[in-house]
């Protein structure tokens, strides 16, 4: 049993799915109109008004999750919540609301998670496909073959904003509509080659305001469902001639969506035109679909992570033998100081994969650029908040510990700081450690407790523990050695 939750730009959505043989089976959906991105004010801040929606609908979210047990859940916010100027701090209360994590992911995981929902309820292993999802506050394009993603980009135009700007007071007109259609093809002009149609064989459009554009085009007599310009621009004449959205009546559109479904329309008829696709077909499936795969997948120990990491590595030409030792050491001495919980277990293995890739700018300040590259790299699988953990942990891999402010009164990132400093050191020192000859502690203070044969065949190991009883004497901490 799985749960997926998507906090939208327009809508806040539930979905609660069942894994059955080789399909997610959904059991229950929930959807509220929230409208989170039209609650942005002026400086760009979410309005109480809109904070105020935004916990409702997060309670009796609650309250519907409560009536199952779950082997996961995820909670995923999209776009408003990333260009919100205060939604960071905003988080810790939507997260009480609902009593789970959110991630705020990036348009690029968002365009991951949404193909992998899509290409999991199609059955066309082979096929070249793109995948289009028009959402409250951005647009993604992703190009793959059967389950595979070769492309993906995410551009900030939405239904909400488009609306908003080019729609005032509900008005609708040939000239509103057309300045709307231009601006949307200027997102994605200079995009747009690599989605032209002899890239891919079939388009697909994954999300709701796709779908409910392709239902009032049949509804209405316009198409049979599958969206072509000539049905696109039919229904375009047709809101023309309602003249505003407050008097638009038609099978297939709730009063609800009319405000934010004409920008919608804007934003394919000008993707259409600019990448020059013919036909595009609705498909019942997106991104809470994609996250409940990949909740699934994380389950069957087939997790994404570790293949983007390994890219990673192999991108920038890193050592994967030095890699795995730095990475198996790290996770030995972790376990020896006894974390809290295995919240950094994994992010800790990561890190230590990846703590050379900086070494492809420079050796000098290899840490620093290793650090910058992870928490601004392409990680598909990744939170922004896991990558910036990572990037702290190959920060603090060398050197003064005063750069890392107060992440270290953490207990559990002191511990794998820690663990990976020791890590590196023994890999550079080239010690395979034999059962028992090396012990960490850490409470008040560190202790190490180390064989005096280790210290004996290994002499700049006496050298570097000392050197780090001066970084970790900086920063407050004690460390004391005892030859055992």
């Amino acid at each position: 049993m799985y749960a997926a939750v998507d906090l939208g730009s327009n809508s806040f959505r539930l979905s609660i799915g069942r894994h059955d043989g080789e399909t997610i089976r959904v059991l229950k959906s929930v959807r509220e109109p929230i409208r989170l991105a039209a609650g942005l004010d002026a400086n760009g801040d979410l309005t109480e008004t809109a904070k105020q929606a935004a916990l409702s609908c997060l309670v009796n979210f609650r309250v519907a999750l409560a009536a199952y047990r779950f082997d996961a859940v995820r909670v995923v916010a999209t776009s408003a919540m990333r260009v919100a100027r205060n939604g960071q701090a905003f988080l810790p209360e939507l997260e009480q609301a609902i009593g789970h994590p959110i991630e705020i992911i990036s348009g690029e995981e968002e365009g991951r998670l949404i193909y992998m929902g899509v290409a999991s309820s199609l059955a066309a292993p082979k096929e070249r496909r793109l995948v289009v999802d028009i959402g409250g506050g951005s647009t993604e394009l992703i190009l793959g073959r059967g389950l595979d993603i070769e492309r993906v980009e995410s551009f900030s135009v939405g239904t909400v904003k488009q609306s908003l700007s080019f729609f005032a007071g509900g008005r609708i007109d040939a000239v509103s509509f057309e300045h709307a259609i231009l601006s949307a093809r200027s997102h994605f002009e200079d995009a747009a080659p690599p989605y032209h149609p002899h890239n891919w064989s079939q388009a697909y459009g994954s999300s709701g305001t796709i779908r409910t554009l392709a239902d009032v085009i049949a509804k209405n007599g316009l198409g049979d469902g599958k969206l072509t310009p000539a049905g696109l621009d039919a229904l375009k004449k047709r809101f023309i001639e309602f003249g505003n959205v407050s008097r638009i009546d038609m099978p297939g559109l709730r009063a609800d969506r009319a405000g934010t479904i004409i920008g919608g329309l804007a934003i394919l008829i000008g993707l259409m035109a600019e990448l020059g696709i013919a036909e595009l077909a609705p498909v019942e499936a997106g991104l809470r679909m994609g996250v409940m795969w990949d909740l699934y997948l994380r389950s069957m120990h087939r997790d994404r992570r570790d293949e983007s990491v390994r890219m990673l590595a192999s991108r920038f030409h890193v050592d994967e033998e030095r890699a795995t030792r730095v990475a198996d050491a790290a996770a030995m001495l972790y376990t020896q100081l006894k974390p809290a919980d295995d919240s950094l277990v994994r992010l800790l293995y990561w890190s230590a994969w990846m703590h050379e890739v900086g070494m492809v700018v420079s050796q000098t300040g290899a840490h620093k650029h290793g650090a910058y590259m992870v928490e601004n790299a392409d990680l598909p699988g990744f939170t922004a908040g896991e990558q910036k953990a990572m990037s702290r942990l190959i920060l603090a891999q060398k050197g003064n510990l005063r750069k890392l402010g107060g992440a270290l009164s953490d207990p559990d990132f002191a511990k794998a700081v820690l663990a990976l400093r020791f890590a590196i050191l023994l890999m550079h020192a080239r010690i395979e450690l034999a059962p028992g000859q090396l012990r960490l502690r850490m409470k008040s203070r560190i202790d190490i407790e180390a064989a005096r044969d280790l210290l004996a065949e290994h002499p700049t190991i006496s050298y570097w523990i000392e050197k780090e009883q001066e970084w970790w004497d900086e920063a407050g901490t004690d460390l004391v050695v005892k030859p055992i």
